[in-house]
């Protein structure tokens, strides 16, 4: 499995938007300018989550776009799979796909566990989570 550009672009526009959801709407191009990712590539990972209701869209004036939603309500597997279509390691556990020999394959149960691992990481991590600046193992105390 390998995360393209547009669902790690997504990942970081929605924990933009997440950050700065106190701004009201935000437009394209300060998100594009603090993201550093071309406004025109932008449009079309924004028009993707605001025609899923992730985020609000708002023409003219004043305009740009929000959360939908808090933070803490965003999955990172909802959005991952939203902007990947599959997070999947393998092809024949695509939605769609059909594999004549899964009745006879030794390794399907090994991928299906792989498939259920990755989809459980990446469902109990919320945008929220992704906001957190902590730096782990730097909590401790003389």
């Amino acid at each position: 499995m390998m995360i393209s550009t547009k669902g790690r672009y997504a990942l970081r526009v929605m924990i933009d938007l997440a950050e700065h959801q106190s701004d009201g709407y935000i437009p394209l191009k300060s998100i594009a300018e603090r993201q550093e990712i071309s406004e025109k590539y932008l449009e079309s990972i924004l028009k993707t989550l605001v025609q899923n209701k992730l985020l609000s869209g708002l023409r003219g004036k004043g305009g740009g776009y929000r959360l939908t939603r808090e933070p803490d309500a965003y999955s990172i597997g909802a959005i991952l799979r939203l902007t990947e279509g599959s997070l999947a390691p393998v092809s024949c556990l695509q939605a769609d796909a059909v594999c004549e020999r899964a009745a006879e394959c030794r390794t399907l149960p090994m991928w299906q566990k792989l498939d259920q691992m990755i989809n459980t990481f990446f469902d109990g991590i919320s945008l929220a989570d992704l906001m957190s600046r902590d730096d782990p193992g730097n909590d401790y105390v003389i």
